[in-house]
């Protein structure tokens, strides 16, 4: 379904008649924002009754309580207060995608598109909220690891790995990524945040007057093939057939704020007890990260991939793990 409402915005409403195009679009934001805010909810409950059946749901109680409330402000309060609809366009910070500076450009095709619905007011407000939330997401990371934003904020890949975990994958049975699909995910993940990298570098250059803007209208247009192909498509079938957390394992966002991460101190702490080599931790990790030859020696958890979901912890029987940063404890 929201293919096929993603594929009619992008695709054909821009040939579409004006009235079919504004339908088309007013359908599509109300999908994007109430129904994913209803979702959301009803998602979050379900998992946690569940879960809760079978284990203790400390963390990923937590993360649902994130994402609402964050859902909450992108997706109903937000949109009302600014007066923007797309406001889930400025919820994700560089380099995921460039949609902010291209509405600083007055001659690129998303301002021409949105000034007449937001007037510079609202361009400007919708500037000032994404400017806040990434100072937010960055501040957040260095204090909480990659946690703050993959497990609580991301509205994204996070949200649906946390909120339907439970169904995933529809098809088969879980299971782990193998060496093999491990390797293809890190060439993806530099090759993901390479493109990211360059779009923003592009923009970020033509703002400065450094370089025409010429190719702006082709990048533009790329970059959307990009997310509806290798992002969205990608991603939603990740959490169908694969696993809830499929496009974290590329996501660029993901990859600067592992690193972040890293200069935070994030690490899962093997120690607390014995570890008693039942491999629960492994089975919950969406990452296919191997935390229990770590806490069979007691070694900490530092590995890129690690989102801080806490799946481990909270499944753990004997209480020895525990997602620490320098700042942070639990």
């Amino acid at each position: 379904m929201a293919l096929g409402i993603a594929g009619l915005n992008f695709g054909y409403a821009g040939e579409a008649p004006p009235e079919v195009a504004a339908l088309i679009n007013w359908f599509w934001h109300f999908y994007e924002n109430w129904v994913k805010f209803i979702f959301i909810i009803a998602g979050s409950i379900l998992t946690l009754r569940i879960v809760g059946s079978t284990s203790k749901t400390t963390l990923r109680g937590k993360n649902l309580a994130g994402f609402i409330i964050y859902a909450l402000l992108i997706h109903i309060l937000g949109p009302y207060m600014v007066g923007n609809s797309e406001l889930y366009l400025f919820s994700m910070p560089l380099p995921w995608n460039t949609t902010p500076l291209q509405l600083l450009d007055p001659g690129s095709s998303f301002f021409a598109e949105r000034f007449p619905v937001l007037g510079m007011a609202g361009i400007m407000a919708s500037l000032i909220v994404y400017a806040l939330i990434t100072f937010v997401v960055l501040v957040g990371t260095l204090l909480l690891g990659r946690r703050w934003q993959c497990s609580t904020l991301c509205l994204f890949n996070g949200f649906a790995s946390e909120v339907f975990a439970p169904a995933f994958p529809l098809t088969g049975k879980k299971k782990q990524a193998g060496k093999s699909t491990l390797k293809l995910f890190s060439y993806l993940r530099w090759l993901f945040l390479a493109a990211a990298l360059f779009f923003t570098i592009y923009w970020l250059l033509h703002l400065g007057g450094a370089i025409p803007g010429e190719a702006a209208t082709l990048l533009s247009e790329v970059e959307v093939y990009k997310y509806l192909g290798g992002e969205l498509l990608a991603a939603m079938f990740m959490w169908v057939v694969f696993t809830g957390r499929g496009y974290c394992y590329y996501c660029p966002l993901g990859t600067v704020l592992a690193y972040l991460s890293k200069a935070a101190g994030q690490k899962i702490s093997t120690s607390e007890s014995e570890c008693i080599e039942c491999g629960k931790c492994n089975r919950a990790c969406p990452l296919s990260i191997d935390i229990k030859k770590e806490a069979q020696i007691k070694t900490p958890v530092t590995d890129l991939r690690c989102v801080g979901c806490g799946h481990c912890i909270d499944t753990c029987p004997t209480e020895t793990l525990r997602y620490t940063t320098r700042f942070l404890d639990f």
